[in-house]
């Protein structure tokens, strides 16, 4: 898969998938890790601005939320409210899985 053409969606069960980024070389992505993002309801992360640099490089173009430490409670809660009601959610991490 080329950078910005896009990535097909696969049928995920509801739940949870905690999705491994690269470190540095946003070229190191898995094939997985893409087809996990680009078919999950809501992607969970640090910082929308460094997830979304991932995200447009492969025109992925689900939605995000913010979830760190400053806001753990509120966007916590949230997050549990989508699970319970069937959602399937990535979680990712800015440094890295």
């Amino acid at each position: 898969m080329i950078a910005g053409q896009g990535f097909p969606r696969r049928e995920l069960a509801a739940g949870l998938y905690v999705v491994a980024t690269p470190i540095g070389n946003l070229g190191d992505i898995t094939i997985r890790a893409l087809e996990t993002l680009s078919s999950a309801d809501l992607v969970a992360c640090e910082d929308t601005r460094v997830t979304a640099k991932l995200l447009q490089r492969y025109a992925i173009d689900t939605r995000m939320i913010a979830y760190h430490e400053h806001n753990a409670d509120k966007a916590g809660a949230k997050i549990l409210e989508q699970l319970q009601a069937g959602a399937r959610i990535a979680l990712v991490s800015d440094a890295g899985t």
